[in-house]
């Protein structure tokens, strides 16, 4: 947390164009689809995924967003201020606008599981707080099946093996609210920013 802190206070940002950072949509805009996943700090969560599946080379994701969710539905529009406290009961999430016949769910749901530690209860790296919470947010029953499938995949082929337990939650999407803007592609924007130490590809 105080890393971020400082971050936020040393770091001189860098002009970024956001339309560099979102793909044309598809033919048929009504098939794109929604994930929406937790892993700590969302700045590194929509860097990793943004750098290994950038909209500018069609692998499937359209557009990104950091934000909160999850949290007291009688909190609305949290800020960043508020969330981080913990009181709302919010977690920092990545919201990503996908075509489904480019990169499917699953894909997009293991490689959340390759991109951080989905072991630690409210913690990631030196983050603590119940904002950091790995979780997946589903948007259907179809969404919610393969969540559930992949993460048991995982479990038995990366997880058992180490005597680890994956801790994400698996909930149904509930409101989003954007994060303020100066959170949205804070790593593009500054390069040397804090990130988690867990945000890499670990298989």
């Amino acid at each position: 947390m105080l890393g971020r802190i400082k971050s936020l206070l040393n770091v001189a940002p860098t002009a970024v164009d956001p339309a560099k950072f979102r793909a044309p949509m598809s033919s048929d805009a009504s098939k794109s689809e929604v994930a929406t996943f937790a892993a700590g700090c969302f700045w590194g969560v929509e860097h990793i995924f943004l750098k290994h599946y950038p909209p500018s080379q069609n692998k499937g994701i359209l557009k990104t967003s950091v934000g909160f969710t999850g949290g007291n539905p009688l909190v609305t529009h949290p800020s960043y201020k508020n969330v981080c406290t913990g009181a709302t009961d919010h977690a920092e999430a990545l919201k990503i606008e996908f075509d489904p016949t480019i990169v499917s769910y699953a894909e997009l749901v293991e490689f959340f599981y390759r991109t951080h530690d989905p072991t630690t209860t409210n913690r990631q790296g030196n983050d603590n707080g119940s904002q950091y919470r790995s979780a997946i947010f589903f948007h259907s029953p179809e969404q919610e099946a393969t969540a559930r499938r992949v993460t048991a995949e995982v479990q038995a082929k990366h997880f058992t093996p180490k005597g680890k337990k994956i801790v994400t939650e698996i909930n149904p999407a509930s409101q989003w609210w954007d994060a303020e803007d100066y959170h949205q592609l804070y790593l593009f924007k500054n390069p040397s920013g804090y990130q988690c130490s867990t945000h890499r590809l670990h298989w």
